[in-house]
C-alpha cells in the first residue's frame, strides 16, 4: 500500500473543476474538507451526502472522485465501495476517517480504494485525490485506446477477411473463363488439326499438323494446370477428395515421398473451411518444394472435439529464427489471416529435423463425431478423383 505523492499539487494538474461526491454526516467535516480543497487551490464542486439511498442516486452523475467517510448512521464507506464497484463505474474512491485502522485501511484498499485517510491529517488530500485522479483518467485513456486498437484490429480482420473472399472469386471467375473459353477454343483448334492430319496426303503437311497438335496438347495441359491452380473443381468433392488430389500432383511433380492420413469418413464441413485447408495445405508443399529440401512430407487431417485439424510436417532443414522473422514473409503471415477468418489459428515449429505446420478451426461440436484417422496408403491412384 502506497500513499500519494506529497508532491502533487493542483498547479501541477490540468486546469479543470473536479466533481467530487462526499459522503459525510457531518456538516462540520464536509465544510473543513472544502476548505482545504481550497487552501490547496482545487476547483471542485463538492456535494455531500449522508445516506444509502442518496449515494444510489449520485452514481447515476459523473463524478471525478468520491470521498466517504468510514462510519455513518445505517451505512459505511466499506459498503459504499461495494456499491461503487457493483454499479460499473470506475470512479476513484477514497476513505477518510477518524477512526480506521490498520486493517480495515488494507482491507479497503484491496476491495479498489484509491487511499484512506485520516480526518486528523488532511494535509495529503489534496494530493491523494489529485493523484487518484490523473490515476484514474489514466486508466480511462489506456482502456480507450485498447478498445481502439481491438476495434482497428477487427476492421482490419474484416477488410483481410473481404480480401481473401474477393481474390478467390477473381481466382474462380478466371478459372472459368479459361476453362469455357481457352480451353474451349483450344479443343475445337485440336479437333480440326486432327481432321486435318487425318486427310493430309502430304509428310511435310502432316508433320507440321502434328507438332501443332503436340503444341495445342501442352497448351490444354498448361489451361487445365492454371485453372486448377486457381480454383481447383475437384474441391466440389470436399475436402478429403481435394486434398488427396493435391498431394497425388505435388508427389508426382516434386518426386517428394508424402504419406496422407485423411478421416475413415469425410465430414460435412462448413462453408468456407474447405478452401482454408486446401490453401493451407498448398501453400505448405509450395514452401516445402521450394526451401525445405525435404525427402518427405506427411499431412495429417483429424476431426476431435469440435476442432478440424490439419497437420503438414516435413523432414526438410527446418527455419531459422532469420527466416521467421523476414519483413517480406507475407506468405505465413497470409495462411494466419486466412485461418483468422474462420475463427482458427496457425501453429509452426521448427528445428534441424524438419518444420511442421498446424492448421486448427473450430466447428460446431454437436455438428460432428469424433472421427479418426485412416491412412491413405496409395497416393498415386487418382482415378477414384477422376482425372483432372
Amino acid at each position: 500500500m502506497q500513499p500519494a505523492p506529497q508532491q502533487m499539487t493542483a498547479a501541477a494538474y490540468p486546469a479543470r473543476e473536479l466533481r467530487v461526491l462526499h459522503l459525510e454526516d457531518s456538516e462540520l467535516d464536509h465544510e473543513l474538507m472544502r476548505a482545504h480543497l481550497a487552501r490547496g487551490g482545487v476547483q471542485v464542486q463538492l456535494r455531500r451526502i449522508d445516506s444509502e439511498a442518496a449515494f444510489l442516486s449520485a452514481l447515476d452523475r459523473d463524478w471525478d472522485a468520491i470521498l466517504s467517510d468510514y462510519n455513518l448512521p445505517g451505512f459505511s464507506g466499506l459498503v459504499a465501495l461495494d456499491l461503487l464497484k457493483a454499479s460499473g463505474r470506475d470512479v476513484p474512491f477514497i476513505l477518510v476517517s477518524g477512526e480506521i485502522g490498520e486493517d480495515t485501511a488494507v482491507e479497503a484498499m484491496r476491495n479498489g480504494a484509491s487511499d484512506y485517510l485520516l480526518k486528523n491529517n488532511l494535509s495529503r488530500l489534496v494530493p491523494a485525490l489529485l493523484h487518484a485522479v490523473e490515476a484514474s483518467d489514466t486508466k480511462r485513456a489506456r482502456d480507450r485506446a485498447d478498445r481502439e486498437l481491438d476495434e482497428s484490429k477487427q476492421r482490419l480482420r474484416e477488410l483481410a477477411q473481404h480480401l481473401q473472399n474477393s481474390i478467390e472469386l477473381e481466382r474462380a471467375a478466371i478459372a472459368r473463363e479459361i476453362h469455357d473459353d481457352v480451353g474451349g477454343s483450344l479443343t475445337a483448334l485440336k479437333f480440326d488439326l486432327a481432321w486435318i492430319a487425318r486427310h493430309a496426303d502430304s509428310p511435310g503437311v502432316l508433320a507440321r499438323v502434328n507438332s501443332a497438335l503436340e503444341t495445342v496438347t501442352l497448351a490444354i495441359d498448361s489451361s487445365q494446370r492454371i485453372m486448377h491452380n486457381l480454383r481447383p473443381a475437384i474441391l466440389e468433392q470436399g475436402l478429403v477428395a481435394a486434398l488427396h488430389w493435391l498431394v497425388n500432383r505435388f508427389e508426382k511433380r516434386t518426386g517428394i515421398e508424402c504419406l496422407l492420413r485423411l478421416p475413415a469418413d469425410a465430414p460435412e464441413l462448413p462453408a468456407g473451411v474447405p478452401l482454408v485447408a486446401y490453401r493451407t495445405a498448398q501453400e505448405a508443399l509450395t514452401n516445402i518444394s521450394k526451401h525445405a529440401q525435404a525427402s518427405r512430407v506427411q499431412l495429417d487431417l483429424a476431426l476431435a472435439g469440435g476442432v478440424l485439424s490439419l497437420e503438414i510436417s516435413d523432414n526438410g532443414r527446418g527455419l531459422s529464427a532469420d527466416d521467421l522473422a523476414k519483413a517480406r514473409s507475407f506468405g505465413i503471415r497470409g495462411l494466419h489471416e486466412r485461418a483468422g477468418t474462420l475463427g482458427g489459428w496457425i501453429e509452426l515449429s521448427s528445428g534441424p529435423g524438419g518444420t511442421t505446420m498446424m492448421l486448427s478451426v473450430p466447428l460446431n461440436p454437436a455438428e460432428f463425431a469424433d472421427i479418426p484417422a485412416a491412412a491413405v496408403h496409395d497416393a498415386d491412384d487418382a482415378s477414384q478423383w477422376g482425372d483432372l
